[in-house]
């Protein structure tokens, strides 16, 4: 998976295979939190800087208008309604 994306990589820069593979499975894995995961975790981050609730909120409001998140898993009958209507 993503073969060429690792080979870009040990073109690119100094990473052997193994250090690119492991690279972009770390970035996916970043990606693959869902908004409710992302949510929880930057809550309990920004709780242990000693931030209150009410700042915490909304920093999370903010970064998640620019954070990429996870869909929602889709079920057949919904993937065919966004193609079909």
């Amino acid at each position: 998976m993503h073969d060429d994306l690792v080979d870009h990589l040990t073109r690119s820069t100094p990473l052997s295979r193994g250090e690119a593979t492991r690279v972009i499975q770390d970035v996916l894995a970043y990606f693959d939190e869902t908004t409710e995961e992302f949510v929880r975790r930057r809550h309990r981050e920004l709780q242990a800087q000693g931030l209150v609730n009410a700042t915490i909120f909304e920093r999370i409001e903010a970064d998640l208008k620019y954070r990429t998140v996870a869909p929602p898993e889709l079920t057949l009958r919904q993937l065919r309604r966004i193609v079909y209507g």
